[in-house]
């Protein structure tokens, strides 16, 4: 083994458990497994810039701008979730007690929709493009992205139906989060 690895190898197995505990500590548990791996995807690229002696500390560095990260990653899909297919000017009310599980059953939602409707979906609410920004990212005209978002909006609302009819209920946000225009 080269020394890369070496070095690598022993920073691994003498602090992974201490960078899981740490992450564990700090964010919801099914996402540990994720961060914790990040960081060290970060180690291994950066591994000449950790510090002979403390590399712990500075583990817990990295660690703390990768959960920054995963956290400003799901607030952006969860203002995507509020922002997807709402009717400009109309506000959106969500129930904050089924909030976790309306956002689980849009995720699941939106992820069981096709590529292009995901895409379409993301420039309007995502990117926050207008229906003509967008279908010019497309290389659409307006009509033709017009009526895509539009069928993206109905399948999506067609998916929540699927999703919150399989645990028995209607998820809390569906009917604001789904209407109209753009």
């Amino acid at each position: 083994m080269d020394a890369a690895k070496e070095q690598f190898t022993e920073l691994y197995e003498r602090h992974y458990g201490d960078v899981w505990r740490y992450v564990a500590r700090r964010i919801v548990a099914s996402d540990v497994g994720d961060v914790v791996a990040e960081v060290f995807l970060v180690a291994w690229r950066r591994l000449g810039d950790v510090p002979d002696g403390s590399a712990l500390p500075w583990l817990y560095g990295v660690t703390r701008l990768v959960m920054a990260n995963e956290a400003r990653g799901r607030r952006r899909w969860q203002e995507l979730t509020l922002r997807v297919a709402a009717e400009p000017g109309q506000a959106v009310v969500v129930d904050h007690a089924d909030g976790v599980v309306s956002q689980r059953d849009v995720a699941v939602a939106f992820n069981r929709l096709s590529l292009g409707d995901q895409e379409i979906l993301r420039l309007v609410a995502w990117e926050r493009l207008t229906p003509v920004e967008a279908a010019a990212v497309l290389g659409q005209s307006r009509t033709t992205f017009a009526m895509r978002l539009i069928r993206a909006r109905r399948r999506l609302r067609t998916q929540l139906g699927v999703v919150s009819d399989g645990v028995g209920r209607a998820p809390s946000a569906a009917p604001s989060m789904l209407s109209g225009g753009g």
